[in-house]
């Protein structure tokens, strides 16, 4: 089993900054991606940023240039650096994981339970 736990969601002003974090454990192997997705009320939910084991970097076009996704390979963290938010930046945060999980012996997606992130204008 795998575990994605998240932090770091909250209030914040236009302009503003914060840091989201996810740790994953439990029985993995390896981890391909980890990444950020993102769901606000009414809409699909969307990719916001992506870090392969690699360190290649996707980005949102909405995003890019004021947030920067970042990897601890060793603590099995991916974190969510988000700079001059906008009040449509608003949704749930969810963290999401492509590993190989040796406790069933296959590579699969593994989400955690989201963070709420809103800007007030």
């Amino acid at each position: 089993q795998v575990q994605l736990v998240e932090s770091g969601g909250g209030l914040v002003q236009a302009g503003g900054s914060l840091r989201l974090s996810c740790a994953a454990s439990g029985s993995i192997f390896s981890i391909n991606a980890m990444g950020w997705f993102r769901q606000a009320p009414g809409k699909q939910r969307e990719l916001v940023a992506v870090v392969h084991s690699g360190g290649s970097t996707v980005y949102a076009d909405s995003v890019k240039g004021r947030f920067t996704i970042s990897r601890d390979n060793a603590k099995n963290t991916v974190y969510l650096q988000m700079n001059s938010l906008k009040p449509e930046d608003t949704a749930v945060y969810y963290c999401n994981a492509d590993l190989l999980d040796y406790g069933l012996g296959y590579r699969r997606d593994y989400w955690g339970q989201g963070t709420q992130v809103t800007v007030s204008s």
